[in-house]
């Protein structure tokens, strides 16, 4: 089984207990990413088995999605699985000099499900196009992250 990987990266002009402080706070996903639109957290505590149900858009398309968290490294990795189409995607963390360099990474082990397949090629513009748009939306939360690091506290 291959896995199939979207990836971007960023160094972060602050500590990765900052960056930590950012990309760990899944309830504030919806203002630094353009397609997730909110993310709740349900329960009191985040960690593994934390479930979010969470609200993505794209132009006049909404759609809801669950997600349960399945690594939670504190300084170093979070990572969150949705069910729905088998995705998995991982904020990783390391100390680059000064700063943080921050990986965010979208993951699918083989394929996604079928119904995410349907609603790609339907609703989505089909694979290649949404995973460009994935990579763009990733690039801009990174940006978001570092926008929000980077200010003084």
């Amino acid at each position: 089984m291959t896995t199939q990987e979207i990836s971007v990266s960023r160094t972060v002009a602050a500590a990765p207990d900052r960056v930590w402080q950012i990309v760990s706070d899944l309830g504030a996903m919806g203002r630094r990413s353009p397609q997730c639109r909110s993310m709740t957290v349900l329960g009191s505590r985040t960690g593994p088995g934390t479930v979010t149900v969470n609200v993505n858009r794209r132009g006049p398309l909404v759609w809801v999605t669950w997600a349960v968290v399945t690594r939670w490294r504190r300084d170093e990795v979070v990572e969150f699985r949705i069910p729905l189409n088998g995705s998995r995607w991982r904020f990783e963390l390391a100390p680059a000099g000064e700063g943080t360099l921050v990986t965010e990474r979208r993951l699918v082990e083989g394929r996604t499900t079928p119904l995410s397949r349907v609603a790609v090629a339907l609703a989505l513009g089909g694979e290649a196009s949404f995973e460009r748009e994935l990579r763009a939306g990733m690039e801009a939360t990174l940006d978001a992250v570092a926008r929000e690091a980077e200010a003084a506290p």
